[in-house]
C-alpha cells in the first residue's frame, strides 16, 4: 500500500512544484542521455527510479549514494542530491558492481566555497502550494552545512489532498584535498494524505471515468506516516594509487495509519462494492553500508584499477493485523459518510533480511581505444518470515554474482559496448488488491545482456543505440488473487537516446524503447496467464526540449512529449490500457525586482487534458492526473 501511495505522491509533487530545480538549469540541461535524470523534482528520460527496461531498480535493491550501496526504504531527499541518474547500458560502463534492472545513483549536492540560499514558492490551479527553503553555508576552511525545509499541501486529481513537511541537514568536512566526509539527516512527515479508491471491474473492460476532482470519502480514510534517512560517507586517498571509500546508512518509514480503498466489481454505470482495508501502525527499517578499497596501477596507456568491496544490509519489516470494512453496494461519486469505527487490529507479521557480500572488481583502460570491467561477488542472503500462529519460514541463498563488460573505440566519436550481469534482487511486495497484500516476496536471481553503439554526432550531440535482454521470475495475481510466481518473464528490446545541443539555442533529450516483453512457463501453456506481462508497454517514446532564444536575453521555453503504447492490464491479457500521449509545456523567466533577482517558472502538465487510467496491480486501476498548471517564484542569495 505505502509504495503505491508514495509513487502517487511523488508524481503529484513533481507536477505541483516542478520549479524546484537548481538555479543553474533544468534536468534537460543536466542530462547527458535520455535514460533518466532527476534534478530537484524535475525528472526526464525513458527511465526513472521505479522503471528501467520494465522493472523497478528501487524494488530490486539497486540504489546507490555516490556509487556506494544503499538499501533505500524511503527516497533520498531532493535537497541532499544534485541529481539522480539511471545507469544502464553504456552509462553503466566503469560503474563498479553494476546490476540487472540498472542502477539508480544519487549524486550528492556538495557545498561550494561560498554560501548561498534559495527560496521557492509554488502554487497550482487545483489549490496545491509548496514553500521550499534551501541553503549551503561554509563554516570555516574545513566544514560546511547544507540543508533546508519544505511545507507542502497537495491537491490530487481524484479530489483527495495531503499535508506534509520535510527537513534535511548535511554536515561536510574537508580537511584537505585527499579527504572528504559528510553526515546527513532527513525527515519527511506526512500528517494527512487522503486515500481515493482503486477500481476493479465486474466484466472485462476498463471502469468508467469518475467526475474530476471529486472525493467520495470517508474523510477519515487517510495515510499518515514518517520517512527517515540518515547516514555518512568517507573518502580518503592515501596516495595517488590507493583510495578508501565508505558509506553507512539508515532508511525507514513508520506508518501511523494506512488505508487501502477498493471499489470492486464496478459496472459500466459506476455501481460496485466498496471495501476499506485499514492497517495499524507498521514499520520498515534498513541499515546498510559499503566499504571499498581501490588500487590504481599500470604504466603508459595501460591503466588498471582493482576494487575490493565488503557490503551488507539488515532490513526489518513489521506489518499486518489489518481490519477489513465491507461497506456493501456503492456507486462512484456517491458520498461515503461512515463514521470512523473502533478498530480491532490483529497481531503483526515480521520479515527480516540479513544479507552481506564480498566482491572484487577489475577495470582495464588502454588509452582511448579499449576498456573492460569485470566483477565477482559472493553473497550470503537470509530472509525470515514470521506469521502469527505459523512456524517461522526461512529463505537462504549463497549465489555467486558476476559481471563482465567491455567498450571499444572503433573510430573517433564511435564506441561499441557489450556486457553481461547476473544479480540477486528483491522481488518487491504483494500489491494492495492481493489476498496476501503487503507480503514480502523471496529474492530472485536475475540476468541481463546488453550491447550497443555510442556515436558523438557533434561536439555537443550524442546518439546511443542499444539492445538488451533481461530475464527474471514473473510474479502476479493468480486465479485466487494470490500474488505469487507464475512463470518467468523476458524483456528484450531496443533503446535509443539522442541528447545534446542541436543548435546554439535548442537542447534536446529524446529517447525510445521498443520492447518485446514475454511471459513463459507452465501457467502460460495452460492458458492461465497471458503471454504479455501486466503493465508493460511495447513502446515508449520521450522528447524533451529547451529553447533559450538569445534575442530575449534569458527566458527559456521547454516542452515534454511522451507516448506509451498499449499494455496488458489483466493476468489473462483480456483487458489492456490503451496507448497514451501527453504533452507538458513550461517557461523559465529570470526577473529583476530592485536589487533582488527572481526566477518565474510555469509548468503545464498534461496540457491536452488526456484522461486515462494507471495500473495499481493486475486488474486494479486509478485515474491519472488531468491538466495541471503550476507556477513558482524563486529567489537566490
Amino acid at each position: 500500500m505505502l509504495s503505491l501511495r508514495v509513487l502517487a505522491c511523488s508524481a503529484t509533487l513533481l507536477g505541483a512544484s516542478a520549479a524546484l530545480a537548481n538555479t543553474s538549469g533544468s534536468a534537460v540541461q543536466a542530462a547527458g542521455d535520455a535514460f533518466g535524470t532527476s534534478v530537484g523534482r524535475e525528472t526526464i528520460g525513458l527511465y526513472n527510479s521505479s522503471s528501467v527496461r520494465g522493472f523497478s531498480p528501487t524494488a530490486a535493491g539497486n540504489v546507490r549514494i555516490d556509487g556506494l550501496y544503499f538499501d533505500q526504504v524511503w527516497n533520498l531527499s531532493a535537497r541532499l542530491r544534485s541529481a539522480s541518474v539511471v545507469r544502464v547500458g553504456l552509462t553503466a560502463q566503469g560503474f563498479v558492481f553494476p546490476a540487472p534492472t540498472g542502477i539508480v545513483d544519487h549524486q550528492l549536492r556538495r557545498p561550494g566555497e561560498e554560501g548561498h540560499g534559495l527560496v521557492v514558492g509554488t502554487v497550482d490551479h487545483w489549490g496545491g502550494r509548496v514553500l521550499d527553503v534551501d541553503f549551503t553555508q561554509p563554516l570555516n576552511g574545513q566544514f560546511a552545512l547544507s540543508g533546508g525545509t519544505s511545507l507542502i499541501h497537495t491537491e490530487y486529481g481524484n479530489g483527495t489532498d495531503s499535508n506534509a513537511w520535510n527537513a534535511s541537514l548535511a554536515l561536510w568536512w574537508r580537511p584537505g584535498a585527499d579527504t572528504e566526509a559528510m553526515a546527513f539527516f532527513s525527515r519527511h512527515d506526512t500528517t494527512h494524505d487522503q486515500i481515493g479508491p482503486q477500481l476493479s471491474t465486474a466484466t472485462p473492460g476498463l471502469p468508467p471515468l469518475s467526475t474530476p476532482r471529486q472525493f467520495d470519502g470517508p474523510n477519515w480514510a487517510y495515510y499518515s506516516g514518517v520517512g527517515l534517512n540518515r547516514g555518512g560517507l568517507l573518502r580518503h586517498r592515501f596516495s595517488p594509487a590507493w583510495e578508501l571509500r565508505a558509506g553507512l546508512f539508515h532508511s525507514e518509514f513508520d506508518d501511523r495509519q494506512s488505508v487501502t480503498h477498493l471499489l470492486l466489481d464496478v459496472q459500466p454505470d459506476g455501481r460496485g462494492r466498496r471495501l476499506l482495508i485499514v492497517d495499524p501502525p507498521s514499520r520498515t527499517a534498513a541499515d546498510s553500508g559499503e566499504l571499498r578499497l581501490s588500487w590504481t596501477f599500470g604504466e603508459g596507456d595501460w591503466r588498471q584499477r582493482l576494487h575490493a568491496q565488503a557490503a551488507g544490509r539488515l532490513r526489518e519489516r513489521r506489518n499486518g493485523g489489518s481490519q477489513t470494512l465491507d461497506l456493501g453496494p456503492s456507486r462512484m461519486g456517491d458520498p461515503v459518510t461512515l463514521a470512523q469505527p473502533q478498530f480491532q487490529f490483529g497481531p503483526r507479521t515480521r520479515d527480516e533480511v540479513d544479507q552481506h557480500w564480498l566482491g572484487l572488481a577489475y577495470e582495464l583502460r588502454h588509452g582511448r581505444s579499449f576498456e573492460a570491467n569485470a566483477g565477482l561477488q559472493r553473497s550470503s542472503y537470509r530472509k525470515r518470515f514470521a506469521r502469527p500462529g505459523q512456524p517461522e519460514v526461512e529463505d537462504r541463498a549463497q549465489p555467486w554474482l558476476y559481471n563482465l563488460s567491455g567498450a571499444w573505440h572503433l573510430a573517433p566519436g564511435l564506441v561499441a559496448y557489450g556486457g553481461f550481469t547476473r544479480g540477486l534482487e528483491e522481488s518487491g511486495i504483494a500489491p494492495g488488491n492481493a489476498s496476501n497484500r503487503n507480503q514480502a516476496l523471496p529474492a530472485i536471481l536475475t540476468r541481463q545482456f546488453d550491447a550497443g553503439l555510442r556515436w558523438q554526432i557533434a561536439p555537443r550531440l550524442r546518439l546511443v543505440a542499444g539492445l538488451f535482454d533481461v530475464r527474471k521470475p514473473y510474479f502476479n495475481l493468480d486465479a485466487a488473487q494470490l500474488y505469487t510466481q507464475l512463470g518467468d518473464v523476458r524483456h528484450r528490446g531496443l533503446e535509443l537516446s539522442l541528447a545534446g545541443q542541436v543548435s546554439a539555442e535548442v537542447r534536446v533529450v529524446a529517447g525510445a524503447v521498443l520492447m518485446q516483453p514475454e511471459v513463459r512457463g507452465e501457467a502460460v501453456r495452460l492458458g492461465r496467464v497471458g503471454e504479455r506481462p501486466v503493465g508493460q508497454a511495447e513502446r515508449v517514446l520521450k522528447l524533451n526540449a529547451v529553447w533559450t532564444p538569445k534575442s530575449l536575453g534569458g527566458p527559456s521555453f521547454d516542452a515534454g512529449l511522451s507516448h506509451t503504447g498499449a499494455m496488458a492490464a489483466t493476468r489473462d491479457n483480456a483487458v489492456e490500457l490503451p496507448a497514451l500521449t501527453e504533452l507538458d509545456l513550461g517557461l523559465r523567466w529570470p526577473l529583476q525586482i530592485g536589487a533582488r533577482p527572481l526566477t518565474l517558472r510555469a509548468l503545464l502538465t498534461n496540457a491536452t487534458n488526456q484522461r486515462s487510467f494507471e495500473l495499481r496491480g493486475a486488474g486494479s486501476y486509478a485515474e491519472r492526473p488531468g491538466r495541471l498548471l503550476a507556477i513558482s517564484l524563486s529567489t537566490a542569495w
